[in-house]
């Protein structure tokens, strides 16, 4: 069994809007072990990069815990966070606008080192080459600027640039969604290839499973700010227990289990708003399997199996 190296608990989180309080994580629990890959998977809204920005010390939490190798990061200072900063970072979705239009690829993957005062200026510059080649970029492009690459290309900087500082844990927030379907393997296989290369552990954030399918060790899913259910990937893709995750599998364009859940056509009615206090399981007024103890509590993470939780009333206790 390989050390744990992220565990988070009971992590939340709310923003105050003109229509009220609108509770984008609610009560998370997650567990991420040293070169495993976490899929948090969910329809867009369901608090998934929110959540992996608490995680990675961009946004605060209101409430909860994020301990990284046993060391509790919620709640710290700036300066507290700052030595254990560069165990996590982060992939983002838009490959463009993560990156500084107007610095050179060179320049871009050298201030991590420079903010942390890593090397000397021709160590920098080396360190930059070398990360070039393994993302796949010839190192004398490092002298151009983001607009003058493809999507494709500019999202391997983004994992350049993520890697700089050799992290532990890194947090891919939907990395392919905004990338050609012909471009998507290509990068999904270079972050595989890294790492078993480095060892890395991914928390890996999308909104579709089918990209995860062959990625992920493990797999959380989301619905409106809370985990209803988290387990290896050997069971989850052949008995998904939760009616949220059946839905989700049925939306694949798959044949075989796909194809099954996809007759039982359980998902119905619009995904409650996240704003104001709500009761019950938030998922009933879409679930064909709803009955009367879904409007009254809310079900907790209970066993479904070995390694495998589900919120669900179906579920015994």
């Amino acid at each position: 069994m390989t050390e744990m190296l992220l565990e988070v608990r009971g992590l939340k989180k709310a923003f105050k809007t003109s229509a009220g309080v609108l509770t984008a994580v609610d009560g998370a629990n997650l567990s991420l072990r040293r070169g495993e890959t976490l899929a948090l998977a969910g329809e867009s809204g369901c608090g998934k990069s929110t959540l992996g920005r608490m995680i990675a010390g961009l946004t605060p939490p209101d409430a909860g815990s994020v301990k990284l190798a046993g060391t509790e990061l919620a709640g710290l200072s700036h300066r507290a966070l700052r030595p254990w900063r560069p165990k996590v970072q982060m992939i983002f979705q838009d490959p463009f606008s993560s990156l500084n239009p107007r610095a050179t690829v060179a320049r871009i993957l050298e201030e991590p080192l420079i903010v942390h005062r890593r090397g000397s200026a021709g160590e920098r510059r080396r360190e930059v080459a070398r990360m070039m080649e393994r993302v796949g970029l010839r190192p004398e492009a490092a002298a151009r600027y983001p607009h003058e690459f493809s999507g494709g290309q500019r999202q391997r900087i983004g994992i350049a640039r993520a890697l700089m500082l050799r992290p532990e844990l890194i947090i891919c927030d939907e990395p392919v969604s905004a990338l050609d379907v012909s471009v998507r393997a290509q990068i999904l296989n270079l972050l595989a290839d890294l790492q078993k290369e480095m060892g890395l552990s991914y928390l890996f954030i999308s909104h579709d499973l089918s990209v995860v399918q062959h990625l992920a060790d493990r797999v959380a899913v989301m619905y409106l700010g809370k985990i209803v259910e988290v387990g290896g990937s050997d069971r989850f893709w052949t008995a998904p227990s939760h009616p949220y995750t059946q839905a989700l599998m049925a939306a694949r364009p798959l044949s075989g289990t796909g194809q099954r859940l996809r007759d039982k056509n359980i998902l119905e009615g619009e995904m409650p708003s996240p704003i104001g206090p709500r009761q019950g399981c938030d998922f009933r007024s879409r679930c064909g399997c709803a009955f009367a103890p879904c409007a009254g509590t809310v079900p907790a993470l209970r066993p479904a199996g070995p390694g495998h939780d589900v919120a669900c009333h179906l579920v015994p206790g």
